[in-house]
């Protein structure tokens, strides 16, 4: 069984100087891909760096709706520039109702121009939102959706959402929260997500899943997250690991190979 992390931040400074046991423990858990994603300038270049050093990461790089005040004049040629020289993704944009304070007309018009980039250069989305669930539908139909892709990670919207942003192009991944028992609104919308759209994650190192040792969450925890997943749809784990594997090599286009033999020699798991 492989499985892929649809969505992580193996960069964060919490994880990086152990990044090598990480990847060691989410290999030998059979989580062979992971996507990492960049939520502000500075921290692109790790990234950058972690997707060289292991075969089994697909790079993300994006402005997070958390991160935009304080973003460069240059931000978006930046971003630009990585694209043009990467295979990345785009992410992790998006938009978020419930920081305060916020500037909604700014969440947008970043959250347009980085979804610009994306089209124009054919690429995946990996989208954060939050509270916001309408206003992200409105914005996707009224700009031509995903045409090349993309995940809503985390997903708490309802269950009635789900079939409008499938329409739009968009994957939906779930992550660590959905093993919460009290997270009934998420659950339901997991049983209605159609198995061709569907993706699991950690958004390592957050979102610990229940039943996980207590600390920060990594890739390795994505188990978990498929296990719940497997309950609430009734279905096997299986079946939902070879779905959801397969759904983000296509999304993702990741090189379809076990990329385990490129963790370096000697590391402690």
């Amino acid at each position: 069984m492989r499985l892929c992390d649809a969505h992580t931040h193996l960069q964060d400074s919490r994880l990086f100087s152990t990044i090598e046991r990480v990847m060691h423990r989410s290999m030998a858990a059979g989580v062979t891909h992971m996507v990492c994603c960049g939520v502000q300038e500075h921290d692109w270049h790790d990234i950058v760096i972690l997707a060289d050093r292991y075969p089994g990461i697909v790079p993300a790089f994006g402005l997070h709706p958390w991160f935009i005040a304080p973003r460069s004049p240059h931000w978006l040629d930046n971003l630009e520039n990585l694209l043009q020289t990467t295979g990345a993704a785009v992410g992790e944009i998006g938009l978020d109702r419930v920081i305060s304070p916020r500037n909604e007309a700014d969440q947008i018009s970043v959250f347009l121009s980085q979804l610009a980039l994306a089209k124009k250069y054919k690429r995946p989305v990996n989208i954060h939102c939050r509270k916001a669930f309408g206003l992200l539908a409105d914005l996707l139909k009224e700009n031509g959706g995903l045409p090349h892709g993309g995940v809503i990670h985390s997903y708490s919207g309802s269950a009635d959402m789900v079939k409008v942003f499938e329409k739009s192009g968009a994957y939906i991944s779930f992550s660590g929260s959905l093993t919460r028992p009290r997270n009934k609104k998420v659950q339901q919308a997991a049983r209605v997500v159609s198995l061709e759209r569907l993706l699991i994650e950690t958004d390592t190192p957050d979102i610990l899943p229940t039943g996980a040792p207590e600390g920060l969450n990594e890739p390795a925890h994505v188990h978990l997250v498929l296990k719940t997943l497997a309950q609430l749809r009734d279905e096997s784990i299986d079946t939902l690991a070879h779905a959801t594997f397969a759904n983000a090599m296509r999304l993702f286009k990741f090189s379809d190979h076990n990329p385990s033999s490129n963790v370096p020699d000697g590391c402690i798991p």
